[in-house]
């Protein structure tokens, strides 16, 4: 099709034709990074969290007043939920992934580094630790039972040596890359003497997002048996809400001075703690969604008054002896002309927003593979926003011509 006349045409209506391309071109820039952050907080949300979540509930309480023996009543407290039915296994622990706690540790393979090699989240547990939270050992070994410290202990004695430490495959890889961690040596565990690596885990999350998203695995486990009211259950997730009431009671006969801060699945804590992504994803999705809704109105409306105002023409161009499906092809063919300029224009504007994006808020370069998408659908949008008054224009018949002589 010669494109000449739909050009000439243009150039009469610049100001319509630029307002079009301006509201294409301002689509295409949000749409592109809208999506792409829908998709970085859809990934995020998606994260595994390297445990065995089903089934798995939680209890964190809160003693009144002090306790004497901390030590002793965290040991009854787990072997009264041991002995609960249903329970499948439990643990007393520092804290969950997400659950508002966070134990972190600068690490490193040599004493007295001036730069540590990472940050890690720290994870304290007694001997079900591992089973409790369906930990995946790749390496090594877990914890053997002499291993184990009181956090009592941790507390009174000066340099105490913690005998052993488990980590991730991901810490494993940025301590040692290519080498064996096992048997190697970490340093700076809160004192002078070197925890040994016995076992490297699946990637296990760590309790918050220290460190941004590329640290998100570098967790380590260390054999303290912990005193501070965080208790993790294993039951089937059909028994969770018996287990967890029949667990709060044992709780609370085994030391009636208590307050029960949190309780519930382990499910409601990750989407408690990804609520705010959650909702972000859904407003951006909107904005996207209202975005294309206007400017698909936008071209319809347009469309449909240069129809209106083009009827003697068509007509005309109908008596001459243009076929209907060469008037639509005609209008189509404006429409992904005028997109085409807004796409291009667009993607400029989506590179340049994304460099903001990139400066004020750390986010991720923009994948180039998301413009031709976003390229392609508003070309498709624009033929379907585009169909309806192409196709009455296609229907104008030659008579109008000559009523309008």
């Amino acid at each position: 099709m010669d494109i000449r006349p739909i050009l000439s045409t243009l150039r009469r209506h610049k100001t319509a034709a630029a307002l079009i391309v301006l509201e294409i071109a301002l689509s295409c820039t949000i749409v592109c990074n809208a999506l792409f952050l829908i998709a970085t907080r859809m990934e995020r949300i998606e994260r595994p969290t390297g445990m065995d979540t089903a089934g798995l509930v939680r209890i964190n309480l809160s003693n009144i007043g002090k306790v004497e023996d901390g030590d002793a009543l965290t040991k009854r407290d787990v072997a009264a939920l041991r002995a609960i039915p249903g329970v499948e296994d439990a643990t007393a622990l520092n804290h969950l992934p997400f659950d508002g706690s966070s134990w972190n540790s600068s690490i490193g393979t040599k004493a007295n580094q001036a730069q540590p090699t990472l940050n890690t989240g720290t994870y304290f547990g007694d001997e079900r630790l591992v089973e409790t939270l369906g930990l995946r050992i790749l390496a090594g070994r877990d914890f053997l039972p002499e291993e184990y410290i009181d956090w009592g202990r941790l507390e009174s004695e000066n340099n105490i040596a913690i005998p052993a430490a488990i980590i991730t495959r991901s810490a494993a890889e940025r301590l040692f890359p290519g080498e064996d961690p096992l048997g190697r040596e970490l340093h700076d565990f809160w004192g002078a003497k070197p925890v040994r690596v016995v076992g490297v885990i699946e990637d296990f999350i760590r309790p918050n997002d220290n460190g941004g998203p590329t640290d998100a695995y570098f967790s380590t486990l260390l054999p303290v048996r912990p005193v501070f009211g965080r208790y993790a259950i294993r039951t089937t997730p059909e028994r969770r809400d018996e287990v967890l009431k029949a667990a709060v009671a044992a709780l609370t006969r085994n030391h009636p001075d208590r307050i029960i801060l949190d309780e519930g699945s382990f499910e409601e804590v990750e989407r408690d703690y990804y609520r705010q992504d959650t909702a972000m994803a859904w407003l951006l999705l909107t904005v996207c969604a209202v975005l294309l809704l206007i400017t698909a109105l936008g071209i319809v409306g347009l469309a449909s008054f240069w129809v209106q105002q083009r009827t003697k023409q068509i007509g005309v161009r109908r008596a001459l002896g243009a076929t209907r499906s060469q008037v639509l092809r005609y209008f189509q063919t404006e429409n992904f002309l005028l997109v085409t300029v807004g796409i291009v224009v667009g993607m400029l504007g989506a590179f340049g927003l994304n460099q903001l994006l990139m400066a004020h808020y750390a986010l991720p370069r923009l994948p180039l593979w998301y413009l031709p998408v976003g390229a392609l659908s508003l070309w498709l949008l624009g033929q379907i926003a585009v169909f309806g008054p192409a196709r009455r224009a296609a229907s104008v018949p030659p008579a109008v011509a000559t009523r309008s002589v």
